[in-house]
């Protein structure tokens, strides 16, 4: 019996150019237009960001596979510095580390082909697939193939070579997963490139997310498909000048499942999983400091006067234009804030009528911001939350939020919706993050708190620009705030 039987790829489907990723569609706007005004001063910093970003992507890649095992330290000491060999001791990984790094560099040298491709222009075909493959399966001979009877033997790896065997893994169930016929991979990845040419006006998530899919489903070579595919998938977001995503390790079975969705014609899961990591690299990049580009200044040019032409862009009149164009992302905010304060105006009276036999709840949901001179308020929790996902809170700009509290006998629950500025530059882009503090008193009467407990309850930001149509994302907002809230509220009652 098999759990997934082979069939010809699909092209994209009217039902996959639906799927609803309008919170990114103004952030692709913004996130180009920001680095088209990026000064030339500033492309160290980010050929930095993206150097350390093609490291995680290397070192994670081969992780999915289950290639080795690397601890999250010395990953974050190569990522920082680059794959040498003295930065891994043995105890840190489950394969000799000189071999580590000849997969690691191999892993990095195909992105690197693949930015050299886009830098030249030179288009996806069968042969660019296969020096990618022969690059990525350097150090690797042999593989395992499966006979007609299911018999496992190892075979030489043919690398840049369409498979000759089968390549259909059996499961810890017991069921096959087919993957496309030697036979046939020669056609099916014709149609592939073919359909993927058509597909330049569409949606670059939704088309990575179709790319990456079905070429899992045709597995042309006999082993490194996965991570072949995650590098295919780079170059269809570079493309488009958006930046790799890296699918870390503790998202694998996220991963997994998304593409047994897509196999039963259900791409959305992969779409939203390519979207919120790929929207979260961008407000990694946003947050570069490119103050730091002033080290790579010419000699000839002191500090002096750099900062003195810097601030001549920084205030000329087309720039100040820019900024007010820009500064209608604030405006966009305004308009969120009113929608959360009435959603959790409605949500936290139906928890007070919840809890009417347990304790008499007061109830308070007020607005802040810049228009409300409190602007400063949960300015640290906003910051650190920010932080720990290596991202930059601008505080520069205006800055809203919305607090909405319920307290029954000894118990509060403070719930806030933040909504700032990401990046160290002004960007035309905000996200919405929502935390919560629970407090105990002493007694009913007491305002001084002996407990508090502070915790994240959004996994993931609510992005928006100075391009986005509110009435647009009106309703993924709402549920957004709904799922954030939901989490506060359960800790909340199990505290009463």
């Amino acid at each position: 019996m098999t759990n997934y039987k082979w069939k010809p790829i699909d092209p994209l489907s009217e039902k996959d150019r639906v799927i609803d990723l309008m919170s990114m569609r103004s952030l692709y706007d913004s996130w180009l237009a920001f680095r088209e005004r990026l000064p030339e001063s500033s492309e160290g910093s980010f050929r930095s960001f993206n150097q350390r970003l093609v490291r995680r992507l290397s070192v994670e890649t081969g992780i999915l596979e289950r290639l080795y095992d690397l601890d999250r330290g010395t990953t974050e000491a190569l990522i920082a510095t680059g794959f040498v060999e003295d930065i891994i001791s043995r105890s840190s990984t489950d394969i000799e580390p000189s071999r580590l790094i000849d997969i690691l560099r191999d892993q990095e040298a195909a992105i690197q082909l693949v930015m050299d491709c886009i830098a030249n222009n030179r288009p996806l075909t069968k042969s660019v697939i296969h020096d990618l493959h022969v690059i990525i399966t350097a150090h690797q001979e042999t593989t395992t193939a499966i006979d007609q009877f299911g018999k496992q033997f190892e075979i030489p790896l043919l690398k840049g070579k369409f498979k000759e065997h089968p390549n259909n893994p059996k499961r810890l169930d017991g069921n096959t997963h087919e993957y496309c016929p030697p036979i046939h991979v020669e056609s099916e990845m014709d149609n592939l490139l073919k359909w993927f040419i058509e597909y330049e006006s569409e949606d670059p998530i939704i088309v990575a997310a179709w790319f990456h899919h079905r070429f899992t489903q045709i597995h042309p070579y006999q082993d490194g498909n996965g991570r072949l595919a995650r590098v295919l998938t780079t170059l269809v977001l570079l493309r488009t000048k958006l930046l790799p995503l890296v699918i870390d390790r503790d998202l694998r079975m996220e991963y997994i499942t998304a593409l047994e969705q897509a196999d039963v014609n259900d791409l959305s899961a992969l779409a939203m999983l390519f979207a919120r990591l790929e929207r979260s690299t961008i407000l990694q990049a946003l947050s570069v400091d490119t103050d730091a580009a002033y080290a790579g200044i010419s000699e000839q040019k002191n500090l002096t006067s750099a900062v003195i032409v810097g601030l001549a862009g920084k205030f000329g009149k087309r720039r100040l234009e820019k900024f007010a164009e820009l500064r209608e992302v604030n405006t966009v905010a305004l308009s969120l804030r009113s929608k959360a304060r009435s959603l959790l105006f409605d949500s936290f009276n139906q928890l007070k009528d919840a809890i009417v036999e347990v304790a008499v709840a007061d109830i308070f949901v007020g607005e802040g911001g810049q228009d409300k001179g409190n602007s400063h308020w949960y300015k640290y929790e906003v910051a650190a939350s920010a932080n720990e996902v290596d991202k930059f809170a601008n505080f520069s700009e205006d800055h809203y939020f919305v607090k909405a509290t319920i307290r029954a006998n000894r118990e509060r629950l403070v719930f806030v919706t933040s909504f700032h500025h990401i990046g160290r530059e002004l960007s035309g882009i905000m996200e919405a993050t929502a935390f919560a503090t629970l407090e105990s008193f002493e007694d009913s009467d007491d305002r001084k708190s002996v407990k508090e407990n502070f915790f994240v309850c959004s996994l993931e930001p609510f992005v928006f620009t100075y391009k986005t149509n509110v009435s647009e994302v009106e309703a993924a907002f709402a549920l957004w705030i709904d799922t954030a809230l939901a989490v506060a509220v359960k800790e909340y009652g199990d505290r009463l």
